[in-house]
């Protein structure tokens, strides 16, 4: 229990995270509406990306639950279980995939920030990936945007100073693209993720 909260652990072999995933499905559309990630996604699509996760054993989902709803979830898998885009940089810049244990989002309604639970997040993960062993690195990535974006928010804080704070570092030569749909767009457009690194101790 943190803080009223409950934290569940769910791995891609347990058949319970097949059924949590039209619960992570909503969750996830409704925290990424926020600056900076302004997706316009569809509960279909979430659930088809979601699969990811249950396709791969070695994946790992860290749940928080105020009673039995889901309100935050972080999520990782092995790099090579991604894609070639999420691989690329790294393979570009001399890193094994192999070596590489990566974190793929947390997520937190936002009337639960500020209590705890990225640390129970981040723990979850990195203890998930000591326990499959052979890693070397814990990756994650975030978008970039321009510091003047016209749709920031006065009071917007990055998560940047949070990342810092549990060992991760920026890698600015790090660099992908995902495509995705901002809210005031009418299609697609590729939006370029920075990744940060923290070797795994």
């Amino acid at each position: 229990m943190l803080d009223g909260l409950r934290i569940d652990i769910l791995t891609g072999r347990d058949a319970a995270l097949t059924e949590v995933l039209p619960a992570l499905a909503r969750l996830r559309i409704e925290v990424f509406r926020e600056f900076p990630y302004l997706y316009a996604g569809s509960l279909e699509y979430e659930q088809k990306y979601l699969t990811t996760y249950t396709r791969c054993p070695d994946s790992v989902a860290v749940l928080a639950r105020d009673g039995e709803e889901i309100v935050g979830v972080s999520t990782g898998l092995p790099l090579q279980a991604e894609t070639p885009e999420v691989q690329q940089p790294f393979i570009e810049h001399g890193f094994a995939p192999a070596e590489i244990f990566y974190c793929g989002e947390s997520v937190l309604r936002r009337t639960y920030r500020g209590r705890g639970l990225y640390k129970a997040f981040f723990q979850g993960r990195e203890d998930h990936a000591r326990t499959l062993g052979g890693f070397r690195w814990m990756a994650l990535c975030g978008v970039v945007r321009a510091p003047d974006h016209p749709r920031r928010p006065p009071d917007y804080a990055p998560l940047d100073p949070v990342w810092e704070r549990f060992g991760y570092r920026k890698h600015p030569e790090l660099i992908t693209h995902f495509d995705w749909q901002d809210l005031d767009e009418t299609g697609a457009s590729p939006k370029e993720m920075m990744f940060w690194l923290k070797e795994l101790s």
